[in-house]
């Protein structure tokens, strides 16, 4: 097994043109996407388009008027949307289908389309995540980072994930992946130093850094397929 990252989004947006058709991606925007759409996928949620700009969020609307429009921009809720990207409030959204944009981690995901398979990843589903990798030859880590800038806990969460297979081959990047997750003793201590953790815990929003840190609470992967993320659910 091998495993690469991609580590900030300007490598991110070279993605599309990279063969990636032997490769499975794991995207990680842990503060908070990826870790919101865990959550609602093992609440129920059925589907989750993960689009890039708030106008195609309310085009799918006009289409689908009964989904939820989530999603945040510079961490704020988006104007007229029923939620934004606090994973508690999508843990209330069983049966639903939700239309998210975000500043990161939806530009990471769709920048994955053309890969072998795309996984949500979180430390919220990291033993699932373990599991269902297990036979890969190629893991691409793509941590979605904040606007241009590389985010410490996506690359503490990639590292959670990478170390957890000892014998793995891995780059640069993926090694210094695992040497941010082990230079914390706790992923929420990891979370806590981070920038994007400090700004949230400085908004009052403690209980979401908290819920983002727990380690392996849900057995639910979340698939992308054809820009449309649905449960994959695994026997861990």
């Amino acid at each position: 097994m091998f495993f690469d990252a991609a580590i900030n989004p300007a490598e991110i947006a070279l993605l599309p043109q990279r063969d990636l058709s032997s490769t499975t991606c794991v995207v990680f925007d842990i503060l908070r996407a990826t870790s919101s759409m865990i959550t609602g996928l093992a609440h129920g949620a059925t589907e989750i388009w993960p689009v890039q700009t708030i106008e195609h969020a309310r085009e799918l609307r006009t289409q689908m008027p009964d989904i939820v429009l989530g999603g945040e921009r510079h961490g704020d809720p988006i104007d007229g949307f029923d939620i934004g990207n606090n994973p508690l409030e999508y843990a209330k959204l069983h049966s639903r289908r939700i239309a998210t944009t975000t500043t990161n981690g939806t530009v990471a995901l769709r920048a994955c389309d053309a890969a072998k398979r795309v996984l949500v990843g979180a430390i919220l589903n990291l033993e699932a995540l373990r599991a269902e990798i297990a036979s890969e030859e190629n893991v691409l880590l793509v941590c979605a980072g904040t606007f241009e800038t590389l985010a410490l806990e996506d690359a503490i969460a990639a590292g959670m994930l990478a170390r957890l297979f000892p014998d793995a081959d891995l780059s640069d990047a993926a090694r210094m992946c695992v040497t941010a997750a082990n230079s914390y003793p706790t992923a929420l201590d990891g979370l806590l130093a981070a920038r994007n953790g400090r700004a949230l815990a400085a908004r009052g929003w403690r209980e979401q850094i908290d819920w983002c840190a727990e380690v392996s609470r849900f057995s639910t992967i979340g698939i992308m397929t054809g820009g449309i993320i649905r449960p994959l659910r695994t026997a861990a």
